[in-house]
């Protein structure tokens, strides 16, 4: 009985340090070396395995001495459901809508978005001193500061509609006055070179960290001052008629 337990424990440890799934030929090598039904049963029931259960085999392994038994208990685990395979990682964005959003305190916050009201160059010839040419497009919005207040370090995070990417979007210094807020590009979204007008374009730059969604850095971050800020929506430049109206996400960034 010594010499029993003490080959039962042995082959039991090699099959265990194998870790490989058992199937007919272990199962014929368990009952060759006399081990009991009932341990043979357990260890077909616990141990992961894959059975050759044709009738031909069933005879070959019923003539090795496995019993009914066995032979029951390897057809259950071959028609034991596999384990289901991992769930899909949730996506911590997926409820995130199309916009831009700041960290505080660990979560993402959408930034509060303001209408913009656009006006043509050519319709303003009192801020021609302001380099304001044919041609450019003055972007206007009311009260004379955001409502959202950001501190270094700054940490965006931009969800784009389909098709396009976080660039697509655009980040200007507003100047500020009384009562309002006010920014200068060209015609076509494109920041205007001359008359001064190209220092209200702020340079960022994206990473994609998953679907639709990019983290923002400004490599230059040291060259943003004091001020009021916005993010301009995909195609809210594109307009020209005087009076249009689009959406931009606006922040004072008090260093």
């Amino acid at each position: 009985m010594r010499f029993y337990s003490l080959a039962v424990t042995l082959l039991l440890g090699s099959m265990t340090l194998a870790q490989a799934d058992l199937n007919n030929d272990a199962v014929a090598k368990m009952a060759k070396a006399g081990l009991g039904e009932d341990v043979i049963v357990s260890m077909v029931q616990n141990q992961p395995g894959h059975y050759d259960l044709t009738p031909d085999s069933l005879i070959s392994l019923k003539s090795q001495g496995v019993s009914d038994k066995v032979l029951a208990a390897m057809a259950a685990r071959n028609g034991a459901p596999t384990a289901a395979p991992a769930a899909a990682k949730a996506d911590p964005y997926e409820d995130f809508d199309i916009g831009v959003y700041y960290k505080l305190k660990d979560v993402w916050t959408v930034v509060p978005s303001e209408p913009v009201n656009w006006k043509t160059g050519g319709a303003l010839k009192a801020f021609a001193s302001q380099g304001i040419v044919k041609g450019d497009v003055n972007g206007h919005l009311k009260g004379p500061s955001s409502p959202t207040s950001l501190r270094s370090p700054l940490e965006f995070l931009i969800k784009a509609p389909e098709g396009l990417e976080g660039t697509d979007f655009q980040l200007v210094h507003l100047h500020a006055k009384s009562d309002a807020r006010e920014f200068r590009t060209a015609t076509g979204g494109i920041i205007h070179a001359s008359g001064g007008s190209a220092r209200d374009a702020v340079k960022f730059e994206q990473t994609r960290i998953a679907k639709h969604i990019y983290k923002i850095t400004f490599p230059d971050t040291e060259k943003m001052t004091t001020g009021e800020y916005a993010f301009l929506a995909p195609g809210l430049t594109n307009s020209t008629a005087s009076g249009s109206t689009g959406k931009a996400y606006t922040f004072h960034f008090l260093e």
